[in-house]
């Protein structure tokens, strides 16, 4: 019998107040079962830190530059580039006004309980399958800065990247409004997408499933929802998104562990040479 017990989360970080709001920093932070999403406006020269990391999280830097600090190394991510964090402490220094993502593991427990959406979460996510760490990285734990403009692809708007623990789909963005009559509505057995919209208006429609029990039945939804915002869709839901705009609407999806199916594919992963899969796949 399929069984659900979680809902989707729709997190409208533009009409709702931060979850952390400091000298130069207003933070939203929204939580699936595996991962903790922060999507934080950040001041030239705020600093965000993470004193102790127990596994590495990822930093997309959206509009503008940082320099990023782990243990005695540093990196200086320039916009539009993507960040992947090693365990242990590590610090954001903003060089301009502008947006930044870090994607954790639900290892980042203070953030993961401080979510807008951490109710959802409060008696577990039995239908979500247990984050179970990849194998180390190729040459070992470090900074690794990636620039989204060297992994775009003619024939694909995707650009897959993953770590130990986390995968995102940095997609380009989509220029026109998607065509209604190409959608590509799917479902996963057993994980949990967050779809993050960093601009451009979307619209997130999930049919969930019929179980025998006819009182646990959900109306499909079709969550009409701005930027920036996480939507974080349960495991066994139908779902597919479309931006309803022209003129740029960017979207990317969250997934914790690594997607096996994804990373299959030869060439799909952008960085699958700086991570393994596991041996036995």
């Amino acid at each position: 019998m399929t069984t659900q017990a979680t809902v989707a989360s729709a997190a409208r970080h533009y009409g709702t107040p931060p979850q952390i709001s400091a000298d130069g920093e207003q933070t939203w932070i929204t939580r699936g079962a595996n991962f903790v999403v922060c999507v934080t406006h950040l001041k030239a020269g705020a600093v965000l830190a993470r004193p102790a990391q127990d596994d590495e999280y990822m930093v997309l830097l959206a509009d503008a530059a940082a320099r990023i600090d782990a243990g005695d190394h540093h990196c200086d991510a320039a916009a539009q580039t993507l960040t992947i964090v090693p365990p242990g402490a590590s610090r954001i220094t903003a060089r301009a006004d502008g947006l930044v993502v870090r994607v954790f593991s639900h290892k980042a427990v203070d953030l993961a309980a401080m979510a807008g959406n951490a109710q959802v979460y409060a008696a577990g996510a039995p239908e979500v399958a247990p984050l179970e760490p990849w194998p180390d990285p190729t040459h070992g734990f470090a900074l690794r800065n990636y620039v989204l403009a060297e992994h775009t692809k003619p024939d694909t708007n995707m650009r897959i990247f993953r770590s130990t623990n986390l995968m995102l789909n940095i997609m380009t963005p989509r220029m026109v409004a998607r065509d209604v009559h190409k959608l590509s509505p799917h479902v996963h057995a057993d994980f949990e997408q967050g779809s993050l919209a960093l601009s451009g208006e979307w619209v997130h429609h999930l049919r969930h499933p019929w179980t025998a029990d006819m009182t646990t039945w959900r109306d499909d939804e079709h969550i009409q929802i701005g930027s920036p915002s996480l939507t974080v869709i349960p495991p066994k839901v139908i779902h597919t998104s479309n931006n309803v705009n022209d003129g740029g609407a960017w979207l990317v999806d969250v997934f914790a562990p690594p997607r096996l199916d994804f990373s299959k594919v030869p060439g799909k992963v952008a960085n699958a040479d700086d991570y393994p899969m596991p041996a036995a796949h």
